[in-house]
């Protein structure tokens, strides 16, 4: 549970796509001197395969566009790629965060990075995909598609 008493800089409330319904959650965003809190707590995120060894790592990324829609083959294609002012390659692109460990569909993450500042990422997209992120694959690492996505705000 994130502490009520935390003030964020920018917020993304997270929905699933109409294939995922269930996924729900938030990414708050704080600017601090070293860097950006980036923190994120999500509800509902499949469980994975019938194998004992399987799902439960998502890949999430900012994403350069700040509009969750898109069409029939990707919910959510209108966030284009990842956020990546440098044209840096993959995973060093400024919007590649740490994977989401689900436990039992719930995931709470919370990481500081001096990637990018608050005030450059309001407008953008918080997505979360199916798969786990393999850091080597370019250009964006074939984590499978989109399943959840959030508009960050200034709050």
């Amino acid at each position: 549970m994130i502490n009520k008493n935390f003030r964020p800089n920018a917020a993304a409330v997270i929905r699933g796509s109409a294939q995922y319904p269930e996924i729900r959650g938030k990414v708050f965003f704080r600017q601090r001197q070293n860097g950006v809190l980036v923190t994120a707590e999500v509800y509902g995120l499949p469980r994975g395969g019938a194998e004992k060894c399987s799902g439960g790592i998502f890949a999430f990324h900012i994403h350069e566009g700040g509009d969750c829609s898109g069409n029939a083959d990707d919910p959510f294609a209108n966030v284009k790629g990842h956020y990546n002012p440098g044209s840096c390659p993959h995973p060093y692109h400024a919007g590649d965060l740490p994977p989401l460990m689900s436990n039992t569909g719930y995931a709470y993450m919370s990481v500081i990075t001096d990637r990018f500042r608050v005030s450059e990422v309001i407008g953008r997209s918080v997505i979360i995909h199916s798969g786990y992120d393999d850091f080597t694959t370019q250009p964006s690492g074939n984590a499978g598609e989109k399943i959840a996505c959030g508009v960050i705000e200034a709050s």
